[in-house]
């Protein structure tokens, strides 16, 4: 753990490239982009270049997820969108919840748009609207509910929307469903770390101990009281812990982690702790909502 600090995420494959230039050559066929992303990391889970790539194109912004993200949030981020002059709906693909209002929604920013479409001969036509966002931020569950049936192709690793393909909702909207994509740098390490801790860069792309020591000391700075109440640890023995001045900060942590180890049966011969296992424990309880409805991004 002394190269914590030289912890890097970086990922970028290659076919992402080829992705983008798609992206930007499909858009001519579009009217509105509904863009994905995750409640729990609104900023995050957002490609700084979309707003380059959709210029005066017509949005709605998705905060999938919703359920696994903090209510009062979930309605600041609303808001915060909306000053901005970008409609945004909460959705929670697995349940289907926000689906129609999402649906209202696309008839509406269309509706508001329809004069331009009218101009230029669209008059009947279908509204067509394009699906973006970074990978494992629920595109394909997005579609197969609004759809209701599994037309776009999930995949079992962030980064598998197979093929494009148009997708018919009702008798006004078709969808087109594109990849994932994330940009080729992360130029602030912290929304890496994000997007590790939320699945959306794959796990065997990075050192597990690492992501899940990263998780773990931001659940005991921010969250004491559900670390506590997770893995049924006595709340002063962590304060103990984290105040004994004799051990380096990653030591504290990594004496915590063993501790959640213990509780979980993550022993290994000799007796010591599995810590690759306890990581994955930590980031599959977060992931799941299993340690409570935790956003990390505030508006």
């Amino acid at each position: 753990m002394d190269n914590r600090q030289n912890l890097t995420i970086n990922w970028y494959p290659g076919h992402m490239a080829k992705t983008k230039r798609e992206i930007l050559e499909d858009l001519k066929l579009v009217d509105v982009v509904v863009e994905i992303l995750d409640a729990r990391i609104p900023v995050s889970s957002q490609n700084p270049d979309i707003g380059q790539f959709i210029k005066e194109k017509k949005r709605l912004i998705v905060l999938n997820k919703s359920d696994l993200a903090d209510e009062s949030q979930n309605q600041k981020w609303v808001r915060k969108f909306e000053k901005m002059q970008i409609p945004a709906v909460l959705v929670d693909s697995n349940s289907g919840k926000g689906i129609s209002e999402a649906i209202k929604k696309i008839e509406q920013i269309y509706e508001e748009g329809k004069e331009k479409f009218t101009n230029k001969g669209r008059i009947g036509k279908s509204i067509r609207v394009m699906i973006l966002g970074i990978p494992n931020v629920g595109k394909s569950s997005f579609i197969n509910r609004i759809i209701k049936k599994n037309v776009a192709e999930v995949g079992n690793r962030p980064g598998v929307t197979r093929k494009k393909q148009w997708v018919r909702i009702n008798e006004r909207i078709e969808l087109l469903d594109t990849p994932g994509v994330l940009w080729p740098k992360f130029e602030n390490q912290e929304v890496g770390l994000k997007l590790a801790y939320t699945g959306t860069i794959k796990d065997d792309v990075l050192e597990t101990i690492e992501i899940g020591y990263e998780l773990l000391k931001m659940f005991i700075n921010e969250y004491p009281m559900l670390l506590s109440e997770r893995y049924k640890l006595d709340i002063e023995n962590i304060h103990n812990i984290m105040e004994n001045t004799e051990l380096e900060e990653n030591e504290r942590i990594l004496e915590i982690m063993d501790l959640i180890g213990k509780k979980r049966g993550a022993i290994i011969s000799g007796g010591r702790i599995d810590r690759e296992k306890v990581a994955r424990i930590l980031l599959e309880d977060y992931r799941s909502g299993k340690m409570g409805r935790i956003t990390l991004e505030l508006a």
